[in-house]
């Protein structure tokens, strides 16, 4: 399911003028959620955690800032190529992303799997646009997305998807499984957000036409 209110643009979209220059000073990693509904995302106005490394498909480590390189830029998280809702997504952002090239955008998604589920993503979707694994839930963690699944959803998740993530200890000391919250940043040349959408409902997604509105309004 995709949001389509435009009137959602006029009130979570800020556009900043200013030329900062790209944040590079220390950058405070976020704690993991206990739940969904308890994450802290990046904000408009906040510079991306651009120190954060980061994974290629080829298994190699970079930072993002050396990912973004620059660019205006569409990153969107999703849980995992397993995720049905995460592949339509995928497809309709393919649907558009010549429209934001275009404007000058390059577009990123970044997942939990490792980089082989990355390539099956890339081939069975035909993507021309980057993927990038963030197996241990670091990079989400840096955007204030990740969360600790509940037992039941770790339970069925692993049974029934065979994912082989790493579990990790909430404050309780239980193993669960990490998941970011599906979110949409536009960032710009310095590494500013502009935009963002983000939703725990991991069943509604932003809708392209709306992201084509913000992406236009970013110089």
């Amino acid at each position: 399911m995709f949001i389509k209110p435009i009137t959602l643009l006029v009130s979570t979209f800020i556009l900043f003028t200013s030329t900062i220059t790209f944040a590079q000073s220390t950058q405070v990693t976020k704690a993991i959620a206990e739940s969904a509904d308890l994450i802290t995302p990046l904000m408009n106005g906040q510079y991306v955690p651009s120190t954060i490394e980061v994974t290629t498909l080829s298994g190699k480590k970079r930072t993002l800032a050396d990912v973004l390189n620059n660019q205006k830029t569409i990153l969107f998280f999703y849980r995992g190529g397993w995720c049905p809702f995460c592949n339509t997504q995928m497809g309709q952002l393919k649907k558009i992303e010549p429209k934001l090239s275009k404007l000058g955008f390059q577009l990123i998604g970044i997942s939990t799997d490792n980089e082989y589920d990355l390539q099956k993503s890339v081939g069975k979707h035909k993507l021309n646009y980057q993927l990038l694994a963030d197996f241990n839930s670091t990079t989400s963690q840096a955007f204030g997305l990740a969360f600790y699944a509940s037992q039941s959803v770790t339970d069925r998740y692993l049974a029934a998807m065979n994912l082989k993530n790493p579990l990790q200890k909430n404050a309780a000391g239980n193993e669960r499984l990490v998941l970011p919250a599906p979110a949409i940043y536009i960032v710009d040349k310095q590494g500013l957000v502009q935009f963002n959408y983000v939703n725990t409902n991991y069943k509604v997604r932003l809708h392209e036409e709306l992201l084509l509105k913000a992406a236009q309004l970013v110089k």
